[in-house]
């Protein structure tokens, strides 16, 4: 492949390129998380194999695959940055102005996870790691910060070194972190009463049993945030903070592409209840972030507008990125940072 043969940022553009000189696929698309016109991502035949010239768009960073025809998809050869998520690996591309977070060149502090499975509960088992520093015996009180998704985040957004690493630079004092499982993630995520008590009678408990604990933070992102809300509003002060990422806060109004989604009804129902109250049942503060370009940025404009009007504490920040553990990875410092040091200080 010549050096030249390679995807990139030029000027205006970007630029997906694949080496084929002797034309033996019979087409390649680009796949996108931005939601471009399916005419724009077709690749043209050039000398070289294909190419695809698009006007950059609006976001520091750019999560791509090649759909090659009667192959499917895959990464992108020319392209040595790629990127793991629920969904597998991605390549991706900076755009001018992108920068990484510094924590991921943190050491992080020594540390331990210990798996805390809570058995027995209306939703069945959930499975729990409980993340703490090194050093510090279960008898010590430290906050507690519950994380939806907790694996993943920390496979895919590395909550646990950014955790280490915040702890490590000062930015955070010493805390434990909860990551918590989905066994069956939409079900137990969109807006279910039974995980909702599972999770605040009988895991926040379990853990508090096992760490002495205080003032406990839970974070979400997607469905994951709404499960988030969900709990707090029906079992009010359970959480002294929440950290809702991109949450699903699907209404009518904004999201009708999602009729589609099994528990439309009961997330909708949810938020739409949310949105007719005129008192909070609690009053934790709030963080919220979501990526401009991304779908639920509008659902969760509206939410964060309306917990304002309720009188509770809400910070939101939209970021030029979409709805990936990357993007939600990149603004946990100073989003969370920011968050946890308002409810822990």
């Amino acid at each position: 492949m010549s050096k030249d043969v390679v995807s990139a940022v030029e000027g205006a553009e970007v630029v997906f390129r694949l080496a084929d000189p002797e034309h033996a696929l019979a087409g390649v698309r680009l796949w996108e998380e931005l939601g471009l016109t399916a005419d724009l991502l077709e690749f043209k035949p050039v000398d070289y194999g294909w190419e695809l010239r698009l006007a950059r768009p609006s976001v520091h960073r750019m999560e791509y695959l090649f759909d090659i025809a009667g192959q499917g998809m895959r990464t992108d050869p020319t392209n040595p940055r790629v990127v793991g998520g629920a969904f597998g690996d991605h390549s991706w591309l900076p755009l001018p102005g992108y920068v990484e977070p510094g924590w991921i060149q943190t050491e992080p502090i020594a540390s331990t996870l210990t798996p805390l499975p809570v058995a027995d509960t209306p939703v069945g088992t959930v499975e729990t790691q409980v993340w703490a520093p090194e050093g510090i015996g279960p008898s010590y009180e430290l906050p507690l910060l519950l994380a939806h998704d907790g694996p993943e985040f920390a496979s895919y957004a590395g909550l646990t070194h950014y955790a280490g690493a915040m702890v490590a630079s000062g930015s955070l004092p010493p805390f434990r972190l909860a990551l918590l499982r989905p066994t069956t993630r939409n079900p137990w995520y969109a807006a279910n009463a039974d995980y909702a008590t599972a999770l605040t009678q009988q895991v926040l408990p379990a853990i508090q049993s096992q760490y002495k604990s205080r003032v406990p933070v839970l974070m979400g992102a997607s469905l994951g945030a709404l499960a988030a809300l969900y709990a707090e509003w029906n079992h009010p002060g359970t959480f002294a903070g929440l950290f809702l990422q991109s949450g699903s806060f699907f209404t009518p109004a904004t999201d009708p592409q999602e009729s589609g989604f099994e528990f439309y009804a009961e997330v909708t129902g949810f938020v739409g209840k949310v949105l007719a109250a005129g008192e909070p049942p609690s009053r934790p503060l709030v963080g919220m972030t979501a990526g401009t370009p991304e779908e639920n940025v509008h659902n969760n404009r509206v939410m964060a507008a309306h917990l304002t009007e309720l009188g509770l504490d809400v910070r939101f920040d939209e970021t030029p990125d979409m709805h990936n553990f990357t993007a939600w990875r990149d603004v946990l410092d100073p989003g969370l940072t920011d968050l946890v040091n308002r409810v822990w200080s």
